[in-house]
């Protein structure tokens, strides 16, 4: 009897994993500079499973070709961090003369 309820419990919650609708909302950037292409960021599946909300911020150094060159986290959780760099590596803004700072704010949540 007692197996059938471990059972039963543990079905219920891999089931209730897999119903989640999880996602990260558009990403705001308070940019000077406009961008070409975003890429939306992806919810971890560790988040999901520990059902994490929150924001990240990152400041983004953009190159004059438009390119990110490098990434600085100024808030989050680092498990959503991750996320939110790996998707800010794939944005691209218009080419400039010289190279700027971007600020770029992610909210994550399960739905």
């Amino acid at each position: 009897m007692r197996r059938i309820i471990a059972i039963s419990v543990g079905l219920l919650i891999v089931l209730r994993i897999l119903s989640l609708n999880t996602f990260a909302e558009k990403p705001q950037v308070v940019s000077a500079r406009k961008i070409v292409s975003r890429a939306m960021p992806v919810y971890p599946e560790l988040a999901r499973k520990m059902n994490l909300e929150g924001n990240v911020k990152l400041l983004v150094i953009v190159a004059p070709n438009g390119t990110v060159k490098s990434i600085q986290a100024m808030g989050g959780s680092p498990i959503l961090l991750r996320a939110g760099e790996d998707s800010i590596y794939k944005f691209r803004w218009v080419p400039a003369k010289d190279e700027s700072k971007e600020l770029v704010e992610m909210r994550f949540h399960p739905e």
